[in-house]
């Protein structure tokens, strides 16, 4: 059987403990491989070796020189594509397609977009005048924070990971990993490229396990660790924040949504209906920035619902490595409990279940994986569980409303403010409600369209901070001032 260990300075090694777990398959529920878990050892000495590299020949290293390495990075990850492809198909059972002209790709381009970002950002500087007339010059340095502690989620491992990874090595940094115990496949994979390339020891590590008592819990503790930066959900965030105020450790989170769609009676009807059938079920509902509240105009109201269910009815499930494939399972039997929990309880609610609800009928060769049916609501009122709720899967509640007023305070009643899409041809509508709606990032007449130099983040509980471009540096540096008397 196959073992995953951890990957620190430069090396694949088992835990002092020897304590490992099982990753399943979410598509049968196979064995894919036992993980090594790490502990307090572990942890340690990944982190003692991130703090070495960046004394060491990796900290000497010139920027031409590190941003040499991570293009190096970025070309292996590609030259290695179906490899990538295949441990994230093994690790969330998505389809072959969403990894291949998505997940995968970006997950490379992260270290390239950084790597540009970091090499032509340039630093302020001042002429200050002085009483005595000769004046002063102030001018900027940026400097690397040290050792990056990332925690990673496990709905779009490698893209989320490198997302981190990336704008912490282009900015001098070195890293722990702590990637999902769902999806540890890809992250150990990267250490293989780290190596190929000359990325020097200890620059990137990787120590696998659990959050409480485990090496979650151990890394962000640890007095060694400069910054932490995690995606994954609200309350788990909660923790890690207690954790980092000891030793005043910065933070960067991207936490939970409950993301609203508002769908204009104006808005291009074919347009509308692919962008939110995607936002809604792209990666089985398991995506950040997806959608499960859907406000339509009234007058296009049961011409939508009808239309979306269409769509989700024609879903193809199966394996992967299928092409005919276009829907997975979600991650695990108990991420499927809670979803079909909530399945349950919007029913118990009076919701008027349009389509699925429950379980498809699988083969026999499937059965035995984590597969839900996408699920569409209408019926509820706004205080429903399931309305209120970040559910993370494959579902969404769809309610009329009648004015641009109503739906604003509407998408706006929320805990969240991740992300929303509008769908209009009104482009003085759309500026208006983006300006209006109280989250992180809006997209008008797109979904998950993304420039990796804008800003990225929440507002309200889903998250801290922003990334991405330039303001990957406010996080992932220390900006330092000089000021020289003349």
């Amino acid at each position: 059987m196959r073992v995953i260990d951890h990957f620190i300075d430069g090396e694949y090694t088992s835990s002092l403990s020897g304590r490992q777990f099982e990753k399943r398959s979410p598509v049968d529920n196979s064995l894919v491989a036992r993980i090594s878990e790490g502990g307090q050892p572990e942890v340690d000495a990944a982190v003692a070796a991130a703090r070495r590299a960046l004394t060491g020949e990796w900290g000497r290293l010139t920027l031409d020189q590190r941003v040499e390495l991570l293009y190096g990075v970025a070309n292996e990850i590609t030259r290695r594509f179906d490899d990538f492809v295949a441990a994230e198909m093994a690790d969330t059972g998505q389809p072959q397609h969403v990894m291949k002209h998505a997940f995968i790709p970006r997950g490379a381009a992260n270290f390239k977009v950084f790597a540009d970002v970091i090499k032509n950002v340039a630093n302020e500087s001042f002429q200050t005048p002085t009483p005595d007339g000769r004046g002063a010059l102030n001018y900027t340095l940026r400097v690397p924070k040290g050792v990056i502690g990332v925690v990673c989620p496990w709905n779009a491992p490698f893209l989320l990971m490198t997302w981190k990874v990336g704008p912490a090595l282009a900015c001098g940094n070195t890293v722990v990993v702590k990637p999902s115990e769902e999806t540890p496949l890809t992250a150990a994979l990267l250490g293989e490229v780290m190596n190929a390339v000359g990325v020097p020891r200890g620059v990137y590590n990787v120590v696998n396990g659990f959050g409480p008592d485990s090496a979650g819990a151990f890394l962000t503790a640890h007095p060694g660790v400069n910054a932490i930066t995690f995606t994954g959900e609200t309350r788990t965030g909660e923790v890690i924040m207690q954790a980092a105020a000891k030793g005043m450790r910065d933070v960067s989170f991207e936490l939970g949504g409950k993301n609203a769609a508002i769908v204009f009676a104006d808005a291009d009807f074919d347009a509308a209906v692919d962008g939110v059938f995607r936002s809604c079920f792209l990666n089985s509902g398991q995506v950040c920035l997806g959608t499960e509240r859907v406000y339509v105009e009234r007058p296009l109201f049961e011409r939508f619902v009808q239309a979306l269910k269409v769509r989700a009815e024609a879903v193809k499930y199966g394996r992967p490595e299928d092409h005919a494939t276009t829907y997975g399972p979600l991650i695990s039997h108990e991420h499927r409990r809670k979803v079909l929990g909530y399945y349950q309880r919007a029913v118990e609610e009076g919701a008027t279940v349009v389509t699925g609800g429950g379980v498809p009928d699988m083969p026999a060769d499937l059965a035995g994986g984590a597969w839900v049916q996408p699920t569409i609501w209408t019926g509820l009122p706004e205080s429903a569980a399931v309305v209120r709720e970040e559910i993370f899967g494959p579902c969404c509640h769809i309610r009329p409303f009648d004015s641009e007023a109503e739906v604003t305070a509407l998408a706006n009643d929320n805990e969240y403010g991740l992300s929303t899409t509008i769908w209009t041809q009104d482009l003085a509508r759309a500026h208006r409600m983006a300006a209006a709606i109280e989250v992180g990032i809006t997209w008008v007449n797109a979904w998950f369209l993304r420039d990796l130099r804008t800003a990225f983040g929440g507002s309200k509980q889903s998250g801290i901070g922003r990334e991405g471009g330039v303001h990957s540096l406010e996080f992932y540096t220390e900006l330092r001032n000089v000021c020289v008397k003349l």
